[in-house]
């Protein structure tokens, strides 16, 4: 079974900056073999997928409305992965959560699939002043 917790969200003004972290733990957790990803879900709203990485490839993804502003990113021997998160936008305010799912990709049509992940945070809220 894998945790995960995430941290480091917070209260920031339009503009601003944060890095989310996500620490994964598990007895036999074998880091080169996840698709780990962020989601948000803002109230009202569905879940929609960030960014995800793997954790063997390290090739990433990112959703449209991030991209340039936000970078997935993991360091593999502390099993934690990132978000660090730049020009903020009040649309960015959600709860962020990490999730994880043990396959040999990602892929470009799947990563931002909610069902794919079966394993997730409990979230790590953030909200953008504007």
């Amino acid at each position: 079974q894998v945790q995960l917790v995430e941290s480091g969200g917070g209260s920031v003004q339009a503009g601003g900056s944060l890095r989310l972290s996500c620490a994964a733990s598990a007895s036999g957790y074998t880091a080169g073999s996840y698709c780990r990803a962020w989601f948000r879900q803002a109230p009202g709203k569905e879940r929609e997928g960030v960014a995800a990485i793997h954790t063997g490839s390290a090739y990433s993804y990112h959703a449209d409305s991030v991209k340039g502003r936000f970078t997935i990113s993991q360091d593999n021997a502390k099993n934690t992965l990132y978000l660090d998160m730049n020009s903020l936008k009040p649309e960015d305010t959600a709860m962020y959560y990490c999730a994880a799912v043990l396959t040999t990709y990602c892929g470009a049509d799947d990563w931002a699939r909610t069902y794919r992940y079966n394993y997730w945070g409990q979230g790590t809220q953030v909200t953008v002043s504007s």
